[in-house]
């Protein structure tokens, strides 16, 4: 795990930049969280290459902000940056913001799950009840996911093979605190008293629920993989203790290199059928081998789907 914990928190170079991306004309993406931090960093990037995108927020006000900064210097493509009203929190607005979409577009290309929380207060709860890591980091992207999954089977339909993609979005804290087999089930609903297990664990559920995508969707000719930005100074830490942060500072990134991980996760070449579930780690390359082999075991025994449909039953608990 050391290894692996130095690989991430202290990745080689950049290999795949905007430069590598080619024209994305034609194409519609959809960036959750994409209003501040890696997400806009990411939208940054893509704004160039022509496509769709739609960035996703909670906040009109802060999304609107974000979109004229990025149009700033190039007027010209600004009807192609859209506002998606998007809370994870709450699933009824969730299926809200799958309709508008779905409304406006026949078809998604990619879809990056980037947006998420992180450490937040033991006890916090989402609209529906559900433990908040737990809450708005996998079921409600889930369930954004399999609404918007007949617009992602339009655009593999027509699309070039390999390049319609789930990107769901892990962290180094999977490796760190998610329990023994990623998650414990019992404790899922109302998590445990312990914000770093509990944060932990919904990012160990992102990569188990990227595999059992990847295995539910490839034969839509969807690629499902995961990917953690690494270590990046964003807004997730403003909870954090001072003296703590004092040390964290130190080892932080730069937000945009987040973006290069998201960013080849959703667009490099190097991702093909064979990537299922993968893992993708910064700046951007596949990780062979995860050091956690419990949650590869599990994988093995079922307990991606198992988490699957426990979150399905929350979901239709609440429809």
């Amino acid at each position: 795990m050391l290894s692996s914990f130095k690989s991430q928190y202290f990745p080689p170079a950049v290999t795949f930049t905007e430069n590598d991306v080619g024209t994305q004309i034609g194409r519609v993406f959809i960036v959750t969280g994409g209003n501040k931090g890696v997400g806009l960093e990411l939208i940054k990037m893509l704004y160039p290459t022509g496509a769709t995108i739609y960035m996703a927020s909670r906040s009109k006000e802060r999304a609107e902000e974000a979109i004229q900064q990025v149009v700033s210097s190039d007027q010209s493509g600004a009807s192609r940056l859209k506002f998606l009203h998007l809370d994870l929190d709450d699933l009824t607005q969730v299926r809200s913001a799958a309709k508008m979409f779905s409304d406006q577009e026949s078809r998604l290309d990619i879809l990056w799950n980037n947006a998420g929380v992180g450490s937040i207060a033991v006890g916090t709860k989402t609209k529906q009840g559900i433990e908040a890591h737990m809450g708005v980091n996998v079921i409600g992207p889930l369930l954004f996911t399999q609404l918007l999954h007949p617009k992602l089977q339009k655009a593999a339909s027509l699309a070039p093979k390999h390049s319609v993609r789930i990107v769901w979005t892990s962290s180094w804290m999977m490796e760190g605190m998610a329990p023994q087999g990623g998650y414990v089930l019992k404790n899922l609903h109302d998590g445990i008293n312990n914000s770093h297990v509990n944060y932990g664990t919904s990012k160990a559920a992102n990569w188990m629920l990227a595999h059992e995508a990847g295995q539910r969707y490839g034969k839509d000719g969807i690629i499902s993989v995961c990917q953690n930005p690494g270590n990046i100074k964003t807004t997730i830490y403003n909870s954090q203790p001072r003296l703590m942060m004092f040390f964290v500072n130190m080892i932080l990134h730069p937000v945009k290199m987040g973006a290069y991980t998201e960013l080849f996760a959703g667009l490099s070449g190097e991702i093909t059928d064979t990537s299922q579930g993968a893992y993708i780690i910064p700046w951007g390359r596949i990780q062979k081998k995860n050091p956690r082999n419990d949650i590869y075991k599990a994988l093995e025994e079922g307990k991606g789907k198992i988490l699957w449909e426990w979150c399905e039953e929350r979901i239709a608990a609440h429809s």
